[in-house]
């Protein structure tokens, strides 16, 4: 009867240990967790260098509407935008902090579905609306890592203003209005004629503008 007493006892002393020896094994697990490395995110990853641009078209088969040179936003490195003469030319001035930033998605999408066939969206960067205050950098980056952008971004600069950059300056004679906010849109035709320009509440599957694109694609040069 007594050795059953002591075995019970036994029994129910090892038992009661478990629970805290199984604690005790989580807590080693997490320790040593805590120094695996971690797996990159893709916030962590630079925005990539394009590759190099094509030759720029010869000065005379180049419209007024892309006759300038920019630099690139991710290096710096200069662009002229007659190598995009002969080509439909989307046009936007973009922010990171605006309500309409999302509308990077639908460009790249837009850049994406119609590159193959003649379409080319550049944006330019500025903080003329107080909503891009990054560096240049921090832009690309941010570009590359939430929207996927891989369309052309130029250089930050002033779109509207005293200091509005040249095609800007241009973009407004022609149409006759400058950007009232971020992600405001024109549209260059394969002539590189200022066709058309849109407000930022449209959005780039906008059916009447995707239309209007479309229509100019199909229009030889």
């Amino acid at each position: 009867m007594n050795r059953r007493m002591n075995r019970h006892k036994s029994a129910l002393a090892a038992a009661s240990l478990r629970p805290a020896a199984f604690v005790t094994a989580l807590a080693l697990a997490a320790a040593s967790a805590a120094f695996l490395p971690h797996p990159a995110r893709a916030a962590d990853k630079p925005a990539p260098i394009p590759t190099p641009a094509p030759a720029a078209a010869p000065a005379g088969n180049c419209p007024a509407s892309l006759n300038f040179q920019f630099p690139r936003l991710q290096d710096e490195a200069p662009q002229n935008l007659c190598q995009y003469a002969g080509k439909v030319v989307l046009v936007v001035n973009t922010a990171s902090y605006c309500g309409f930033t999302p509308q990077y998605e639908g460009l790249e999408a837009l850049y994406s579905r119609y590159r193959e066939r003649g379409l080319v969206v550049l944006g330019f960067p500025s903080n003329d609306f107080s909503q891009e205050p990054g560096s240049a950098k921090e832009i690309a980056d941010f570009c590359y890592n939430t929207y996927g952008v891989k369309f052309p971004m130029l250089g930050k600069s002033h779109v509207r203003g005293g200091d509005v950059n040249p095609m800007y300056a241009l973009l407004a004679k022609e149409t006759g209005t400058a950007p009232k906010w971020n992600f405001y849109k024109y549209l260059i035709d394969r002539s590189g004629n200022v066709v058309a320009s849109y407000n930022s509440k449209t959005t780039p599957d906008d059916k009447q503008f995707v239309a209007k694109i479309e229509q100019l694609l199909a229009n030889p040069r």
